[in-house]
């Protein structure tokens, strides 16, 4: 992890729909991993996608454990 790569994001919890900020790690790339909801404890999938030319972090898609992206 280079802590300068890590980003602050803001988020919605897509079941509770509480407000929280995210860090976001955009050095290993688009990738996809899970976040629990820090005020209902629910299971985020969270899909980041990394520019392949620039590095620069282009999207953080957020869904229930049952969405698919």
């Amino acid at each position: 992890m280079n802590e300068e790569m890590l980003l602050s994001w803001p988020a919605k919890c897509p079941y509770c729909d509480a407000s929280f900020e995210m860090l976001i790690d955009s050095s290993v790339g688009s990738h996809a991993t899970w976040e629990d909801c820090p005020q209902c404890c629910a299971p985020i999938q969270v899909r980041v996608t990394v520019s392949p030319f620039s590095g620069e972090l282009e999207d953080v898609m957020l869904g229930q454990d049952d969405d698919v992206f």
